[in-house]
């Protein structure tokens, strides 16, 4: 009964906050993976759930179903979010696009080397900590949550990591929906216009991008569970490859497989043109949110040291500061750098927003296949960020 009534509550909570957020726009801009945070975080502190057990060879059956619903969550997730990717749309159309991803890319390990180097050494796991902030700046929540299980992050350095990050990520996204633009103008070249040809393919309406709207009709329900099946599949064959190889390394080799794998079926184009399949894997993205916030440990919380913080301010405006230099001498313009830094560091949903605040609807496309390949790329970059760091960082 226990668990049935936990399956409900982390299954359905998490609907309830897209069904809120789809209806209040205040709420839905603060987001639905801060709201499943803080609910999460809500159910520990006044005490709905147990403390974690101080023997980790104890476990009570409530956390043991948590940590399952967290565990899972995410590797069913990830190709669910891959399955739209279009690849060759992209490259014929976003060359310009490409190159700031490039730089992008660059500027996060950059500055998330340089970070370990200052900070990254004075925390436990530092360069676990490394792989995270890698993650989370070429591809959002996503691939942090995925990195974290593939490399086995303990759960109270992730949820402050996180916390950290969405804090001072906001100070950058309320800059580049309000005066970002106009003063990036003054160091980068400003945004030209597509020719009219293209610029009829890009003016997408992306608000359906992060619209959860019809998802549950009919004609709808059966190829999202197909998309489901062939997801749980890819789980399934990766977890089955894992066993061949020694334990300490099982999750990583996992997760990098439902990658790749989920990367190859979405050239299949049945699979890539089922619809809401990114959506349905978003809600599997704030089921987990919620899950794993709700182990958080609070004592250990408090005990964790500042140097996470100054890490984590380094890692967001060290990369920011460091893409828009190398914009500058690429000559990128400058709302394809706020675009790809948005995409990458916040995740595609909030890609129409910020066009919407940069009055450039032709940014759009570009903006969703940038996000979307970070995904892609992010779990690569992370986990081998925090693999060079560990045998070489020092």
């Amino acid at each position: 009964m226990e668990t049935l009534i936990l399956l409900l509550v982390f299954f359905l909570v998490p609907a309830g906050i897209i069904y809120v957020c789809e209806r209040v726009k205040w709420v839905n801009k603060i987001g639905a993976i801060i709201w499943a945070y803080a609910i999460g975080l809500a159910l520990r502190a006044i005490g709905v759930l147990p403390d974690m057990p101080l023997d980790p060879d104890v476990t009570f059956e409530a956390m043991n179903v948590i940590q399952k619903i967290a565990s899972l969550s995410v590797p069913i997730a990830l190709p669910l979010l891959l399955f739209s990717l279009d690849f060759r749309k992209w490259i014929k159309h976003a060359k310009k696009t490409m190159l700031a991803l490039i730089l992008a890319f660059v500027s996060v390990i950059v500055a998330v080397v340089l970070g370990y180097y200052f900070f990254g050494q004075h925390i436990d796991d530092g360069h676990k900590v490394a792989g995270l902030l890698t993650g989370v700046y070429t591809g959002g929540t996503p691939n942090m949550a995925a990195i974290r299980t593939a490399i086995g992050v303990d759960q109270n350095t992730y949820i402050l990591t996180h916390t950290y990050d969405m804090a001072v990520c906001l100070v950058w996204f309320i800059f580049i929906i309000t005066i970002g633009q106009k003063v990036l103008n003054k160091f980068l070249p400003a945004y030209k216009p597509l020719n009219n040809k293209e610029s009829k393919k890009a003016n997408y309406d992306g608000g359906e991008f992060d619209s959860y709207k019809g998802m549950l009709k009919p004609r709808r329900i059966l190829p999202l569970f197909a998309a489901l099946g062939i997801s749980v599949l890819i789980f399934t064959a990766g977890f089955g490859l894992s066993l061949l190889f020694h334990p300490d390394h099982q999750t990583m080799v996992l997760i990098l497989f439902i990658t790749t794998a989920a990367i190859v079926v979405s050239f299949i184009k049945s699979i890539n043109r089922i619809e809401k399949s990114f959506q349905f894997g978003m809600y599997l993205i704030i089921v987990f949110s919620m899950a794993v916030a709700s182990m958080a440990d609070f004592s250990s919380l408090i005990n964790i040291s500042g140097n996470l913080f100054f890490y984590v301010v380094l890692a967001v405006w060290g990369s920011l500061i460091i893409h828009i230099l190398l914009s500058m001498i690429f000559k990128i313009d400058t709302d394809t750098v706020i675009i790809t830094s948005t995409a990458l560091a916040f995740s595609p949903p909030f890609v129409p927003v910020v066009a919407a605040a940069l009055k450039n609807k032709e940014i759009i496309i570009a903006g969703l296949t940038v996000g979307l390949i970070g995904y892609a790329v992010g779990n690569y970059l992370g986990i081998g960020i925090a693999q060079i760091l560990q045998n070489f960082g020092g």
